[in-house]
């Protein structure tokens, strides 16, 4: 079945909305690694969101982030570089939480994220009504 592409735009910036609350919910009752997962994603499907209005479609994380910088950091500067270091960031900390069975979430570094995250949901959200 084929989907209408703002269909689609808007279902990933719900599962974006979804999983921020989700990572805050975890984060208050003391769930730090499924709000380290959860902030990850909340990234990755405001990213996808971007990438459906540009008819850009992959199925791999790394190709998504890196497309992401290029395009809208490096080439056109419509963001600012910190969102690409924001999105590398919680990338790096979802890939430790999930799986180095060893690695400590710092909650205070965790709580910035989450600030942080926000940041660059809101930013990339505004970017997508505008256009």
């Amino acid at each position: 079945m084929e989907y209408n592409k703002q269909t689609l735009i808007n279902v990933a910036i719900k599962k974006s909305h979804d999983a921020i609350y989700a990572a805050e919910y975890n984060f208050k009752n003391g769930f730090y690694s499924t709000s380290q997962n959860r902030l990850y994603y909340a990234i990755f499907y405001i990213v996808t969101a971007l990438a459906y209005k540009d008819n850009f479609i992959t199925s791999k994380h790394s190709q998504l982030m890196s497309w992401f910088n290029k395009k809208y950091i490096y080439d056109k500067k419509i963001f600012n570089s910190r969102l690409f270091k924001i999105y590398k960031e919680t990338f790096s900390c979802r890939q430790k939480s999930d799986y180095d069975f060893l690695y400590e979430i710092n909650e205070e570094e965790l709580a910035d994220s989450i600030n942080d995250t926000k940041e660059f949901i809101q930013d990339i959200e505004s970017y997508l009504n505008k256009h």
